[in-house]
């Protein structure tokens, strides 16, 4: 559920493949089981967590990746091994001596004291698990993730160890010994067994295993399907497709690469096929893809995060990413519409759907894990148990049938499983009704179910794709943990925003402009910047958390709303999916298409121009959020309205086509028209309108004319 997806480094012979699918289905079932009835105390959750990772990430991760998957040794080296087991025991010794006990036997024996004892003074073995998990750590995400992760962990050890040292005053501080810093990073809530890896592993990884299980039982070909019907015969219809499918699917894979992998290989030959030059039908795939993270209701596992962060419920999280996510599939939309006008290709002729209502009652039954979700998920429970109703609801739907009795016993436990929280109260009526008719209409098909083994596939994919995404939240946890020891986010703050307000002195002779406003603007640039340049290395989950505790500091002390803050921070981190010279989403999107990697992530940068935009706009306009205080429809009609038409008349620009070819001066002057119109503000929205409405009424007449004189001769 995240940009990163896990990919078989290594390949372990047969027998250990076996062992490692039998241990991810028990890791996934544990976690569904936990969803649905509680997960045990956090610190022991955490240590079974990390342990399967651990595991995961040892076996298929090696020490030295070679050129290509598969290729090198694919036996597992003892001492991976050795790690594996290691880890193991650093992660249970906490909750096995929470209380206290003897390690040891006889005169050999060690007494250890309760962990409330020990916090602030650790003994020697919290010294030795401590610092073999912190090394461990690291070195698992070196393996998984590369070097830029470690890269990072490193340099916040240095600070917080070597902190009076630092040359730049702002940045020093009293420092911590080693003693000090185990002790913040491994005991728990804060480092290693912090919020980050709590969040991934009582939230994010449900959510993983319901798309898993969702796109295995046929929601993501039913989107596809619905995209077809919807767009397939409009011109530039395959692209078209390419943006409503990968906005669907998006909605509930919350990767990036892997809804560029499921819908490109379909959308991406076809709009070669109607004439688009390969380069710009991936970029299409690419930047419609990368909103999978940002668009509702299944966001990326950051969004979840955020909500924790921000302590209210993830409903808020994905009611705020409404309208931003609009915007991002407005602009590409648009920029698809117009380059099929300047290419001059035909709508699609041999589109196979035509027929949206025809598309839902063959499928109906594919919404239904969806819409059991969102009720849930509404309907004020806890993400995890709308996970949960979701993972059963989709398991029904796809393996069990009245044909294969045996498989109804899946439907018999879910329904008591229902019932028994309606009586006790924790479901309402209407949840339960529904639920309960879902199960039976699940049971009651013509056509045969998938296999009940691939039920069992799927949870095991579902927990190996959950892998990276926890190596990330436990390596990102060392270097929370330092920032919060130190302080140094609102030490780096305060260089941003003192920074910016000495440029906008000096600024401010040259622009009409006040000098917070220019502060406020030279700082979210800033902060956006560094937003883009970090995540040029780091998995999008691991990012946001850095960048919420270090950046969005900052842009609370300029009075940003606390929503605003976050999801600025975890657009522009999403932004370097599609940022050249790192641009994993794009460079997916042109293997497929076999086009120039590089040249295609400008391309998707381009066509992405709505998701850089509107961070910028619900700074200055949080009613675009919805949530925040102070929103008003009035407000959102207006700032929406006049973003949408930016939005619009810059993809204009971009695409060189308005009511006919621009050229590259004309196009630039839409652009900035239309850049602002964005701008939230009734000045802005005159004068931007008060520009454009002569240029468009322009080029419409010089149109006509060209039609005239074709008509003529």
């Amino acid at each position: 559920m995240d940009a990163e997806d896990f990919a078989e480094i290594r390949r372990p012979n047969p027998r250990v493949r076996n062992v490692l699918w039998v241990l991810a289905l028990v890791f996934a079932v544990y976690h569904i089981a936990g969803a649905g009835f509680g997960v045990p105390v956090q610190r022991l959750h955490i240590a079974l967590h990390l342990s399967g990772i651990v595991v995961f990430a040892f076996a298929y991760y090696p020490l030295i990746r070679p050129a290509r998957p598969g290729e090198g040794p694919n036996h597992i080296p003892v001492y991976d091994i050795v790690l594996m087991g290691l880890a193991i025991a650093a992660l249970l010794y906490l909750p096995m001596f929470w209380r206290g006990g003897t390690i040891g036997f006889g005169a050999l024996s060690y007494q250890i004291s309760p962990q409330t004892l020990r916090q602030g003074n650790p003994n020697a073995f919290d010294l030795f698990f401590g610092t073999v998990l912190i090394a461990i750590t690291i070195e698992m995400s070196r393996r998984a993730l590369g070097w830029a992760l470690p890269i990072i962990s490193f340099c916040a050890i240095g600070y917080a160890l070597f902190g009076p040292s630092i040359p730049v005053d702002i940045l020093k501080h009293p420092g911590v010994d080693w003693r000090q810093f185990v002790n913040n990073i491994y005991f728990p809530s804060e480092g290693i067994f912090g919020l980050p890896v709590w969040v991934v592993s009582t939230i994010v990884i449900q959510f993983v295993i319901f798309g898993v299980i969702a796109q295995r039982t046929g929601l993501g070909e039913f989107f596809i399907d619905t995209a077809h019907a919807i767009a397939g015969r409009q011109i530039g219809g395959p692209a078209k497709v390419s943006v409503i499918s990968s906005a669907l699917f998006g909605s509930i894979s919350g990767s990036a690469i892997a809804n560029t992998v499921s819908t490109g290989s379909l959308t991406i030959p076809n709009m070669k096929r109607l004439g688009y030059p390969g380069m710009f039908a991936a970029a299409v795939e690419a930047a419609a893809s990368a909103g999978g993270q940002i668009t509702p209701p299944l966001m990326g596992a950051a969004a979840f995060i955020m909500a924790e962060f921000l302590e209210v419920p993830y409903t808020t999280i994905v009611i705020a990413a409404i309208v931003p996510s609009l915007m991002h599939y407005t602009g590409v939309y648009a920029q698809v519409h117009f380059t099929a006008l300047r290419l001059g290709l035909a709508p699609d002729a041999t589109s196979r759907l035509s027929d949206v209502i025809g598309v839902w009652r063959r499928g109906w039954r594919h919404i239904f894990p969806l819409a059991a979700l969102l009720i849930i998920l509404f309907s004020g429970y806890t993400p995890y148990m709308s996970a949960f109703v979701g993972i059963s609801v989709a398991a029904l739907f796809g393996f069990t049938s009245w044909r294969r009795p045996l498989t109804l016993l899946l439907n018999a436990g879910f329904i008591a499983f229902v019932v028994a929280k309606g009586l006790d109260g924790s479901f309402g009526v209407p949840v339960t009704v529904f639920l309960v008719a879902a199960s039976i209409i699940a049971a009651w098909r013509s056509d045969e179910p998938q296999p009940i083994g691939q039920l069992a596939d799927a949870l095991a994919v579902g927990a190996k794709y959950s892998v990276v995404v926890g190596v990330a939240a436990a390596v990102v946890g060392i270097t929370v943990g330092v920032i919060n020891t130190t302080g140094v986010g609102f030490r780096v703050g305060f260089m941003v925003t003192n920074g910016a307000a000495q440029l906008a002195e000096s600024l401010h002779v040259l622009l009409p402009l006040a000098i917070p406003d220019i502060q406020m603007f030279l700082s979210l640039v800033l902060i956006a910047i560094v937003c883009i340049m970090m995540g040029a290395g780091l998995p999008t989950t691991a990012l946001y958390i850095l960048l919420a505790t270090v950046a969005q500091p900052t842009l609370s002390q300029l009075g940003v709303p606390p929503i605003a803050s976050h999801m600025f921070v975890f657009y522009y981190g999403i932004i370097a999916e599609l940022t050249p010279p790192v641009c994993t989403t794009a460079f997916a999107a042109a293997a497929i298409a076999q086009s120039p990697p590089f040249r295609t992530g400008v391309e998707a940068f381009k066509l992405g121009i709505g998701k850089i935009v509107v961070p910028m706009v619900f700074c200055y306009a949080p009613s675009l959020l919805l949530v925040t205080d102070g929103f008003t429809w009035r407000s959102l009609i207006q700032d929406g309205g006049t973003c949408a038409i930016g939005v619009i008349i810059m993809s204009a620009g971009l695409s060189r086509y308005l009511f006919g070819t621009l050229k590259t001066w004309q196009s630039a002057i839409v652009f900035l028209i239309g850049l602002t119109i964005t701008v939230p503000g009734t000045t802005s929205d005159v004068v931007g309108l008060a520009l454009f409405l002569p240029i468009a009424g322009y080029f419409y007449i010089q149109k006509n004319r060209r039609v005239n004189s074709t008509c003529v001769s």
